[in-house]
């Protein structure tokens, strides 16, 4: 107990806290999204796409993060282009993935051969994350996207809601659906490159899928399952970086994923026990259990 009173005391503690806090609030609104349109792929490949990026920046001797965002935006903005209503199928998600992550081989290649030793260090960074090694300015940095993120989504949380779930009828009524998938994937592939700062680019997706799917097990209704979905991704950061702290032969990373896997596992179990206590239906069968709207 004394050692969690005085967790704060520390300076990159703080500084972890502030910036994963708005990352993990934007990754998990926008992750609930990529679960109701079937899209979760889409943030595996951008976050494999960041790999690339952030190394395409090193090699030219750029800001990693200048990469980071330029490339998954740009990814995503093609994706979106190539995909019927700017909502691209497996088809192009894996195209991109496995031609961009070859890539990503290649620029490191090239940056470990010139750079040995700075090489290893930026490959662990953009890999695992290092949302410990935050300085001040950054976390304010990764804070205020992650708000703007946050606050984009909210705007067209509506209307995007609308069109994944019906795109047909929200085209018929006026919607901009093709707009809103392009803008989507744009907040997606920032999200992606925002969050690649905390849990590393090949562990994006569990933080941006695992509270997504716990929120859609445990809520039926999108408009409250989404707000529950960025609320499970923050309590998975807060309670990572705490055990993280407690444990510190425990990466953040690892330990940020364990608790949005667990949460996920819990969700879908409880499901399940509400499934088996629904009551028989004649004939033997069991109703379904609908999440709670």
């Amino acid at each position: 107990m004394t050692a969690i009173v005085t967790m704060f005391s520390h300076g990159y503690l703080r500084e972890a806290f502030l910036a994963g806090t708005f990352v993990a609030l934007a990754a998990g609104l926008v992750g609930y999204l990529l679960v109701l349109r079937a899209q979760v792929f889409t943030a595996d490949a951008l976050s494999h796409v960041s790999f690339t990026g952030a190394f395409a920046a090193l090699v030219l001797g750029l800001d990693l993060r200048v990469g980071l965002f330029a490339t998954t935006i740009l990814v995503a903005l093609s994706m979106a282009a190539a995909g019927r209503r700017a909502k691209p199928d497996d088809v192009v998600i894996g195209g991109a993935f496995a031609w961009l992550l070859g890539l990503g081989v290649l620029l490191l290649s090239l940056y470990t051969t010139s750079r040995s030793a700075a090489g290893g260090a930026a490959s662990v960074t953009v890999l695992f994350g290092s949302v410990f090694g935050l300085s001040h300015s950054r976390a304010l940095l990764a804070a205020a996207i992650g708000l703007g993120v946050c606050l984009a989504m909210a705007a067209i949380a509506r209307p995007l809601i609308f069109a994944s779930l019906d795109e047909t009828v929200a085209a018929v009524r006026g919607v901009p659906v093709r707009l809103l998938g392009f803008g989507f994937l744009a907040l997606t592939g920032v999200a992606a490159a925002e969050a690649t700062q905390v849990v590393g680019s090949l562990l994006i997706l569990g933080l941006v899928a695992a509270p997504a799917g716990a929120a859609a097990q445990l809520v039926g209704n999108p408009y409250r399952a989404m707000p529950l979905s960025g609320a499970l991704a923050v309590l998975s950061v807060w309670a990572g970086l705490t055990v993280a702290y407690l444990v510190p032969v425990l990466p953040p990373s690892f330990a940020v994923l364990a608790v949005a896997s667990a949460l996920l596992l819990a969700a879908t179990a409880h499901r399940r026990l509400r499934r088996r206590r629904s009551p028989r239906v004649p004939g033997g069968l069991r109703q379904p259990a609908p999440a709670r709207s």
